[in-house]
């Protein structure tokens, strides 16, 4: 993460997130890097249904798609670029090593993750699948895979 804040801050951009399952892993990792608060502008985490809907995430895209998708990481990203005015956003969504209850839908420990570049109006998606045994090792893997996404993207 300390290459993408190096280069962000280079370039003058800022970032922000939308996490879901990794309840705020993403914005911790940012700001655990000197220098952070020139680039990062905003992160939310919503963990339920009805925070993604108050920060932008259509309701109707969480019913058709459930909000374990590709789609309902996409409407993060996007609503969490207007929302805080950042180059880039980060939606991620998922199941990280448990069923939820309130969700019984989509395919356990699969990542959803979405990064959305406002200047090129361009999405980066990709999905993984939570292989490791807890909860902070996941959260780790899922960082690795966003730290190398922005490094080809930024």
């Amino acid at each position: 993460m300390d290459e993408v804040v190096r280069i962000l801050t280079e370039k003058h951009k800022t970032i922000s997130t939308m996490e879901s399952c990794t309840g705020g892993a993403v914005v911790n990792a940012i700001t655990n890097i000197e220098g952070a608060s020139e680039v990062l502008k905003f992160s939310a985490v919503t963990y339920a249904n009805e925070f993604k809907i108050k920060m932008g995430v259509d309701s109707q895209i969480i019913d058709k798609y459930t909000v374990y998708s590709m789609e309902t990481a996409i409407e993060m990203s996007t609503n969490i670029t207007k929302f805080a005015n950042s180059n880039y956003g980060i939606g991620i969504t998922g199941k990280l090593n448990r069923v939820d209850r309130f969700n019984p839908s989509g395919k356990d420990n699969q990542i959803f993750v979405s990064i959305f570049d406002a200047d090129n109006n361009k999405y980066y998606n990709f999905d993984l699948f939570a292989t490791k045994n807890t909860r902070k090792e996941n959260k780790e893997l899922i960082i690795n895979e966003i730290v190398n996404k922005l490094l080809t993207i930024i």
